[in-house]
């Protein structure tokens, strides 16, 4: 990590950050000169930071404030090392890290290590998840009354309409996309392909799969914080909020993933179009977890906007081949690429949490043998079927209370996570949709 600064002597400042339960980056700025102090040993944060709440603010009673003096825990540096801020000013480098107790034993707040001990499920069967995602977002001109399409740095007009896979609303911001797959590159987050979506304004970002789960919720961590940088050089916002429009759809997070054996066999493929039986036991171990799982999914009071039959985002517990109205979808294709798709999440997830609570069920659906019902045909939204909460208030109860959630997550960060959306919800309550949107235009 020394290195990497020597290499970069442009670098004055850097900042260190770790990912707060909301996903949300928290951290200090630090000269370049005393950057070495932090590679080497550390930093310290107070142990309530990995807990608060969307607006930064401390969670009401928690045991984490005054109950234990408001302690602090060790911040250390990832495995991932520094990584340049493309959408700063000055030349700048970002160093993740991850909490850990005095005595070096993992701060089981942390989501990062919340999907670190779930994959140490998967390593004790000689197991490796290979995770790759998808995330929606939107360009936005918030400078107004209201809020509506950029216009476009190429030819400064405004598009106002929606249009699935255009190359032309591709076109129209051509140069930030530009600017963003460069930064991408220097920040090695393997983006691939690019679409545009059903919403105003609305976009897609493929990022490729790795066989290091952790590095995959790492990219989609920081990607979403370069989204969002760059968006404001270019004088507009982007968002991953789960509903800005009313009229138009959401934005989700796409989650695609497969096992490989010790050998870098695919378990999920036995040669058939159909799957595996390993492949029915971690859809089935999802489903199981659905409605517990869904807080992970919906975290956010705007988040249940878009969970709505018809409006593109799964609300059913069902699973098919290539249907993409089914919370679980089987691509076709290769047998040798089989995977499953997740597709109930939003795009204002935290991705850590997120990736630990799908391979968690997966996981539980494994080591239990489930068989899932049989797969759907044709629109889940016409059919009687089990459905995921669609009330913030109700999915922070089944989250809490789920059995299949305690074998996923420790009870300590299930009692943060549980304080954190309990306070969220109470002042929530006492917003407006406006208010409301504009506390989540730029967090999440």
């Amino acid at each position: 990590m020394r290195n990497w600064l020597r290499k970069h002597p442009m670098v004055r400042t850097i900042r260190v950050a770790a990912a707060d339960l909301n996903g949300q980056p928290r951290g200090k700025r630090v000269p370049t000169r005393f950057a070495d102090k932090v590679v080497e040993g550390g930093t310290r944060f107070p142990m309530s930071v990995m807990n608060l709440d969307i607006w930064g603010e401390d969670i009401d009673d928690s045991p984490l404030v005054f109950e234990t003096g408001d302690r602090d825990g060790v911040l250390k540096p990832t495995e991932r090392g520094f990584v340049p801020m493309p959408w700063l000013e000055g030349p700048t480098a970002l160093l993740p890290l991850w909490m850990f107790h005095e005595d070096g034993r993992p701060f089981e707040g942390d989501p990062r290590h919340a999907l670190r001990r779930v994959l140490e499920r998967y390593d004790e069967k000689g197991l490796k998840p290979v995770v790759a995602v998808e995330l929606e977002f939107y360009l936005i001109d918030d400078s107004g009354k209201s809020f509506q399409v950029p216009a476009s740095p190429r030819s400064g007009k405004r598009r106002k309409a929606a249009e699935i896979l255009s190359v032309r609303a591709l076109d129209m911001f051509d140069k930030f996309f530009t600017d963003l797959y460069d930064a991408c590159e220097e920040m090695d987050i393997p983006a691939d392909t690019a679409i545009s979506e059903a919403g105003l304004g609305q976009f897609e970002i493929n990022l490729m799969h790795s066989d290091d789960a952790l590095r995959a919720a790492d990219d989609a961590w920081l990607f979403k914080m370069l989204v969002k940088g760059l968006a404001r050089r270019y004088g507009f916002a982007a968002s991953f909020m789960a509903k800005p429009y009313v009229d138009y759809s959401g934005s989700g997070m796409h989650t695609h993933f497969s096992v490989i054996d010790r050998n870098g066999q695919n378990i999920f493929d036995d040669g058939s179009q159909q799957g595996s039986a390993y492949l029915r036991h971690a859809v089935a171990g999802c489903m199981d977890a659905m409605q517990g799982s869904t807080l992970l999914f919906a975290p956010h009071a705007n988040s249940y906007d878009r969970m709505v039959p018809d409006n593109h985002a799964p609300t059913s517990i069902c699973w098919g081949y290539e249907n993409r109205t089914a919370a679980i979808r089987i691509p076709s294709g290769d047998p040798r690429a089989r995977r499953i798709e997740h597709r109930v999440a939003g795009g204002d997830v935290n991705p850590y949490l997120l990736i630990a609570g799908i391979l968690g069920a997966a996981m539980n659906g494994i080591d239990d043998g489930s068989e899932p019902c049989e797969p759907i045909k044709g629109s889940a939204y016409n059919q009687d079927l089990p459905q995921v909460p669609n009330t913030w208030d109700s999915a922070i109860e089944r989250f809490e209370k789920d059995e299949h959630i305690a074998r996923i997550f420790t009870p300590e960060l299930i009692r943060n996570y549980v304080a954190t959306k309990r306070q969220e919800l109470f002042y929530m309550a006492e917003l407006d949709d406006r208010e409301q949107v504009e506390i989540y235009l730029d967090t999440v």
